[in-house]
């Protein structure tokens, strides 16, 4: 049973992080209906973001360097992710969809490389938190576990209150809709594009940063494979469905928890993530929160 609920809070904590990465691959979709696989990137940038704000002010406080690397990597991966929209996505704006697509690839595979030519090594990333273990009845976790699911769960709860309440949420939800019919109704659309953009690339590098925080290291090309499960994570809650991506996030995490703690080979746990994402494909495409949408013709 300790067991059961440790891999439990284990998978909580891995599903915190896959879910924000899979709402930023949700935002976008929800919006312009493509899969922006810069986005793996922009999770990486964040983790490296947060690296450089913990090396450049070593001797002050967890309390402080903590926030500030957190808050650094939110606001130069929102930052990226706007200019990534105006340099790659806003010119193929009307073009056919794979055009988007293939930009997006472009995009992801510059800015690796740009960081490979940088550092192509791994970079430990410092644990600043103390180590204090906290008990909720038969539930235990560390100071870093309670930190990673505070913070995605308030960035959720923040988002969601956004979306659903402030204007702005409410002009997003309209250009998923209908842009053109937005943009007739004063609607600035390009600017919620933008912002949609920014938040979903804000949310990303914070991930990125309690990614670094979580598993004490970044390199070059960590984004790939947490990008790929979060775009899982994305499909399985309903692909441009915000409250899909968070169910779809902490289900595919506590799955692969499960997975590597009672499977007798823990690297089993992509294999699940990967057949997972085929049969949703195949048998609930739409997902779990997804709505099946006849095409308009």
């Amino acid at each position: 049973m300790q067991l059961f609920l440790d891999q439990l809070v284990n998978g909580l904590t891995l599903g915190g992080i896959y879910a924000l990465i899979a709402l930023g691959y949700t935002m976008v979709y929800g919006v312009l209906l493509m899969i922006n696989f810069a986005h793996s990137e922009v999770f990486m940038l964040g983790a490296f973001l947060g690296l450089a704000v913990l090396a450049v002010f070593p001797g002050l406080p967890a309390l402080i360097t903590l926030p500030l690397a957190f808050l650094a990597g939110m606001a130069g991966c929102a930052l990226l992710a706007a200019v990534i929209e105006k340099v790659a996505y806003k010119p193929l704006r009307r073009a056919p969809r794979l055009a988007p697509l293939i930009s997006a690839i472009g995009m992801s595979i510059a800015l690796q490389n740009g960081v490979f030519l940088w550092k192509d090594e791994s970079l430990a990333f410092p644990s600043r938190l103390p180590e204090l273990r906290m008990s909720l009845g038969p539930v235990s976790l560390n100071g870093l576990q309670f930190f990673i699911l505070f913070v995605s769960v308030g960035l959720m709860v923040g988002l969601h209150l956004f979306v659903s309440k402030s204007r702005l949420g409410k002009a997003m939800r309209a250009c998923s809709q209908d842009q053109d019919t937005s943009e007739l109704m004063g609607i600035p659309v390009n600017r919620i594009i933008s912002l949609t953009f920014f938040i979903g690339g804000a949310l990303g590098g914070a991930a990125g940063a309690l990614n670094g925080m979580y598993y004490g290291s970044v390199k070059y090309n960590m984004g790939f494979v947490p990008g790929v499960k979060a775009f899982t994570a994305a499909v399985l809650g309903g692909i441009g469905n915000i409250p899909g991506a968070m169910l779809g996030g902490f289900a595919l995490g506590i799955l692969e928890a499960f997975v590597a703690g009672f499977l007798p080979q823990p690297e089993w746990k992509d294999v699940f993530t990967f057949a997972i994402l085929i049969l949703v494909l195949i048998f609930r495409p739409s997902g779990i929160l997804g709505e099946r949408v006849a095409e308009k013709v």
